[in-house]
């Protein structure tokens, strides 16, 4: 079942597109504010965001942002919103949304947005990443060094993910608290992190490819 997590503060036009999109066999999860939002896309990333841009705690093209920053490209959103003017929608692509649709919609259309957006991530989506001797299954959650299997926990897992995702780019310490395990700011123990990284190391058996930025994060980058 296709999951999707639909932002939006109306409940009437939220139920009635969830209540339309359960029909035709999807699973959709509402939330009714941003903070909400961000704390499911840390623990789940669904199929696809349908986001609405009025939101009570903020715009959301601050949420859009936010997962393009932390998440990549490998979510897709689709805005729902009232804003239908050029600029705003302009401005919503350059926020990094996937896909536009102006309220008020046909839910006939709507799903077929969903399902053509669908279709075309589907098409180029990545399902393996690699770096050296390590290897990242996102579809069986698994990963491996060696080509042997290392059990990871969850959280060692999606710190090697976002960093993986990112091969190349240095990842801030900041980043990486805000991500995994804080998307409100409030964070843990810088040591956290620290620790984390430590046991992701052992298990991976110490890898070349996994960089220490001294003072500013980490980074993954092919070093054979």
């Amino acid at each position: 079942m296709v999951e999707v997590f639909y932002v939006e503060d109306d409940l009437d036009i939220a139920e009635g597109v969830k209540t339309y999109l359960k029909s035709q066999g999807m699973d959709v999860s509402i939330f009714q504010c941003i903070a909400d939002a961000k704390q499911a896309l840390v623990r789940k990333t669904p199929a696809i965001l349908l986001l609405d841009r009025n939101m009570p705690d903020g715009d959301g093209e601050e949420l859009c942002r936010w997962i393009r920053r932390f998440m990549g490209s490998r979510l897709p959103i689709l805005y729902l919103t009232v804003k239908g003017k050029t600029m705003d929608i302009v401005k919503g692509f350059r926020d990094g949304a996937d896909d536009y649709v102006v309220k008020p919609f046909e839910l006939e259309i709507l799903y077929s947005r969903i399902f053509a957006l669908l279709r075309r991530v589907e098409q180029t989506k990545e399902t393996c990443l690699y770096c050296d001797q390590l290897s990242l299954d996102t579809e069986k959650l698994a990963v491996f060094c060696n080509q042997e299997k290392v059990i990871l926990s969850q959280t060692e897992y999606q710190l090697l993910l976002s960093l993986m995702e990112n091969k190349g780019k240095t990842v801030t310490r900041k980043q990486l608290l805000a991500q995994i395990w804080d998307s409100n700011g409030n964070y843990v123990n810088d040591n956290t992190l620290t620790v984390t990284i430590k046991r992701l190391r052992e298990k991976l058996h110490d890898p070349s490819c996994l960089k220490t930025i001294r003072s500013f994060g980490y980074r993954m980058e092919d070093s054979i």
